[in-house]
This record gives structure tokens, sequence and C-alpha cells, in this order.
């Protein structure tokens, strides 16, 4: 630990999204959902004078999200039945049947298809055979997906189809005690044209300017597959910052443990000093760390505000984490913008917030990754 650097520990932004409450995904990898619901949250919190502690259901989302994947994973077994138990994308499948990580697209695919309810109203805890044909396949996957929404019935409780919910204002006072459908609740407190939402990326080990799309990463099987820009740094900052100045939160993610001072919540290059401690050196830059699988994306936050200087650079940054107010400060964690150029991956940023130069790369045909990429790991 590098003592001295402890101590220049500033959390003063000169601009800054208020967030009122942090969220606490538990022993989950549900970051990606907590991240891109407390964008929406902090909205609706602001455009419905809402309650501090106002969350959406997570286990709501939740629930259709493992119900989706499985239905995913079902569906590549038929649309790869002929393929041998040996090939890679089909050993991909069997090792990657379903998870709780994810990444924005989920995010965006299942509110536009489930609609979302108040956390209240439903809150956490709670083809090798012969003679085999796609119809026969078909029907065995109906068969399966019953038990699994049994199974996540028991586990999360039933989703509710309808239900009643008296709306507070910020002092707690009723305004309105209405019945929603998910749909409408959605229509009303967080509507979103997911279509004006555009993920950027930087990764240096692949051609800038471009964008990429990844084979079977995507929530819904009907959705659409993860989908990204690959820009440098330099462009990516003047966006975040525009944003935030805009009072507009972003799902942001990055490779959250190096230099992590779990005490303070800080990420700074000068945390620890292993260098002098080991009598050596570790030279590695961004690229070369992707490449050699000794760094990437690995958890989701929601990136609200930027310090900066006289000149409007940005001096650090800071995300509202999933982990519980007690973790780093204040449930926040501070990076400097040294940390945040090497160790950051990937943005979501709405449409206005991105020069016409820039929203014009969108329309370019996407290379295709295979889901294999380890460099697209969910976050968790």
């Amino acid at each position: 630990m590098n003592y001295e650097n402890a101590t220049k520990f500033d959390s003063h932004f000169s601009n800054r999204v208020v967030s009122k409450a942090v969220t606490d995904q538990k022993s989950s990898g549900r970051c990606w959902m907590f991240t891109g619901m407390n964008v929406l949250r902090n909205q609706a919190i602001r455009h419905h004078n809402l309650p501090a502690d106002f969350q959406f259901s997570q286990a709501y989302l939740f629930f259709y999200d493992q119900l989706e994947k499985s239905n995913l994973f079902l569906q590549a077994m038929i649309d790869t039945y002929k393929k041998s138990i040996d090939d890679q994308e089909v050993q991909w499948l069997f090792k990657n049947p379903i998870g709780d990580g994810g990444q924005f697209t989920g995010v965006a695919n299942l509110i536009a298809k489930y609609g979302l309810v108040p956390s209240d109203v439903m809150p956490e805890e709670m083809a090798a055979q012969k003679g085999m044909t796609p119809q026969k396949l078909q029907a065995k996957k109906t068969e399966m997906l019953a038990t699994i929404y049994r199974m996540l019935a028991l586990t999360f409780g039933e989703p509710p189809a309808q239900f009643t919910w008296q709306q507070k204002d910020a002092k707690g006072e009723i305004v309105e005690t209405a019945t929603y459908t998910p749909m409408e609740f959605y229509e009303k407190f967080a509507k979103t044209d997911f279509s004006k939402y555009y993920m950027v990326m930087n990764d240096p080990t692949r051609e800038y300017y471009k964008v990429y799309e990844i084979q079977y990463d995507r929530h819904v099987y009907d959705g659409q597959n993860w989908r990204y820009l690959n820009l440098p740094m330099e462009n990516i900052a003047p966006m975040c910052i525009a944003s935030i100045k805009d009072s507009t939160m972003m799902y942001f993610s990055c490779d959250v443990g190096k230099f992590l001072n779990r005490d303070n919540g800080l990420m700074d290059m000068n945390n620890y000093d292993y260098e002098s401690l080991m009598g050596t050196t570790f030279g590695m830059d961004k690229k070369q760390r992707v490449a050699t699988f000794a760094s990437g994306s690995s958890h989701a936050m929601t990136l609200c505000a930027v310090d900066l200087d006289k000149d409007g650079k940005p001096l650090k940054w800071m995300v509202e984490n999933s982990w519980g107010p007690n973790y780093g400060w204040q449930g926040n964690l501070i990076m400097t913008n040294d940390w945040f150029n090497e160790y950051m991956f990937r943005v979501v940023l709405e449409e206005k917030y991105i020069p016409a130069n820039i929203l014009k790369m969108m329309d370019q045909q996407p290379i295709m990754l295979p889901a294999w990429d380890p460099m697209f790991a969910p976050e968790e």
C-alpha cells in the first residue's frame, strides 16, 4: 500500500449527477442489470418526484432474464442439432448454458419486452436421438421451459401480471393509487427509446472506428446481439462529460479490481507500489494486457460524476456501485483519469451526446466476433 497516496483522497466533483440511494446486488453477477436500471431509476425519481429510496424490482427483470436465457440456450441446441458434439460452437454453448452476468443490450431487450414493476411489488429474496426433428425438439423445449418457469417462480416468486401501487412524492405523501401492468408502469415511469442508446468501447487490440458484434451475446432469443463501436479514449471522454453535465448517468464497465483501495473506494494507479516491493517493472500497456488476458471488463457500474480542471480536462471520475451503501466511498467508487484511461472499457451513451461524425460510424456493417472471444465475458 502506498500510504502517502492514500492521504490525498478527494471526494469533490465539479460536475455530478446526484443519486438518491445506493443499490446492493448481493453475491450475484447482476451488475449489468442494476446499472442499467439505476440509470432509469435516477430519471424516474427526477421526472416524477418519487421518494429517494425508490427502486425498480430487480427480481422481476431477473426472473425473465433467466427464463429467456434458458430459451436462448435450448433454441441454440435446436439450431445446431446437426453439428457434432465436438464442434467448437456446440462446446461453447454447453460450457455457457446460462448465467447471471450480462450487459446493456439485455437491459434494453428485457425491459422493452416485459416492462418494469416497483421493488415493493416484487422485492428481492424470494438432438442426438434417432428420428428427432426440429418440430419435436420445439415441443421438448416448451416442456423444459415450463419446468424452468416453475423453478424460477419457486425462487423469486411469480411475476405479477397486474398490480396496484401507491405513488408517493419525495416527502412521502401519497399522490395517486393506480393499477398497472408491468408494461404500463414502464410506459409511465421509465419509457425509454433504447434505439437511441449506443455502446462505445475502448479495445486497443482491435481496429478503431469499426463496429463489432458478438455472436450469441444477447439475453433474449429474438433480441439483439451485443454491438459496439470501438473508439480511442480521446473520443470517449468528451461524450461522457457532456452526458454528466446534462444530468444524465451512463452504463459503464471496467476492470474493477485493478489498483482498487477497498476501504475508501479509490481506484488509482499509485495506490500500490508493486515495482519497489518486487524490485522490477510492470511495463505492459493496455493493448498488451488485453492481448495476454491480464485485463478485461469485469464489472458494470453507473458513471455519474467528473471533476474538471480550469481547462475542462478530467481529473477524476466517479461511479455509483451496486455493492451496498457501505462499500467504498458512500457506495461509490472514485477513479483518477489515468486509471480511467487504462481500465475503462465500455460506456453506453444517449444519441444526443454523440457527435454526428461518430454517430454516422454506427451505421457500418458490424464485424461478427465469436461468442468465445475472451474479451466479451458477461459483466458481473
